[in-house]
């Protein structure tokens, strides 16, 4: 089969190729599923700059999410069949032609989902529920902040504030980037630097209740000055590269919280919670209330150009890759 292999780690993404490759033997618990969408997460970017938590052996195959149909499976597994529709993912594998899934990291797709849509949620939805419903505890008629809200994550947590009944405030770098989220149904749109006067014109001096923030350095600094007394600061990624530092002073005098987000392994510590969290999301897909974006979609044969594109900043939403 033909897959994107890493053979060797590379700040420039150049250790990257689309190889034939042996396809594995099935285990008894897998499933062996044609993949027809794959999703470009930046995860997927880190990992093959060294720079992930998880650092799988080289060589690897990229992606993580993806959606296709079931060819075969496994002894042990129950629940599944040749030619059903599914969902589910790994840290590594997706951007492939086959790949193979112990039948407990897959679901059926939420129904009249296509592959491309079914690839592209779990990750971005699954962050933003995380934290907006079980860190944040988001009520109804607070003012949500959002970073980065064009990205993956970032528009999912727009989408997800929305649904939620808050006032959704959100920044970008560029222009077309903030037409979007106006278009999209955010409540405000603003740059993502100098929006702490904005933030608190918009609140009536108060600031932010929540902000969601997946891009760290200077914007996480400006929202520690942006935040309403009694907030919650949710730390979601570093995208800008800098790590942001809080002096422990300002959280004392402006009463927030500064809440840690890790979707995945908040489900692995609490495996209960983690079905009700995906139950959660795939409920909210099936019934039309969140709405996925996907920008731009492109064959396995040019899976680097989406992680190019996601890597420049260049994303609205998701991109897809279509073994």
């Amino acid at each position: 089969m033909k897959a994107l292999l890493c053979r060797a780690l590379a700040e420039d993404l150049d250790g990257l190729a689309v190889e034939e490759v042996e396809l594995p033997a099935l285990a008894p618990q897998q499933l062996r599923i044609a993949v027809r969408a794959a999703a470009a997460n930046f995860p997927d970017i880190l990992m093959v700059q060294g720079k992930y938590q998880h650092r799988p052996e080289l060589p690897f195959i990229i992606g993580g999410e993806c959606a296709g149909e079931v060819v075969a499976v496994g002894e042990a597994v129950t629940g599944f069949a040749p030619g059903d529709k599914v969902v589910g993912g790994a840290f590594t594998g997706g951007f492939a032609q086959y790949r193979h899934l112990d039948q407990s990291q897959v679901r059926h797709i939420p129904k009249d989902t296509d592959f491309a849509t079914a690839a592209s949620f779990t990750t971005a939805y699954l962050t933003a529920y995380v934290s907006l419903v079980r860190r944040a505890d988001l009520v109804r008629g607070e003012t949500l902040l959002v970073h980065g809200a064009a990205g993956g994550v970032g528009l999912a947590a727009v989408d997800m504030g929305r649904m939620l009944g808050a006032t959704v405030i959100a920044t970008a770098s560029s222009e077309d980037k903030r037409n979007f989220l106006r278009a999209y149904g955010a409540d405000h749109v603003l740059p993502s630097q100098g929006f702490r006067d904005a933030v608190k014109d918009l609140t009536g001096g108060r600031g932010a209740d929540v902000i969601y923030d997946p891009v760290g350095g200077d914007v996480f600094d400006e929202s520690v000055r942006a935040i309403a007394f009694g907030g919650r600061l949710l730390v979601v990624g570093f995208a800008s590269g800098r790590i942001g530092q809080l002096p422990a002073n300002r959280a004392l005098i402006k009463g927030f919280s500064l809440l840690g987000v890790r979707a995945g392994e908040y489900g692995r510590r609490y495996p209960d919670k983690g079905r009700e969290n995906i139950a959660a999301i795939d409920t909210m897909l099936g019934q039309k209330t969140i709405r996925p974006h996907i920008c731009a979609r492109f064959p396995l044969d040019e899976a680097i150009q989406a992680l190019r594109m996601l890597q420049n900043r260049q994303a609205i939403g998701k991109v897809i890759v279509e073994p």
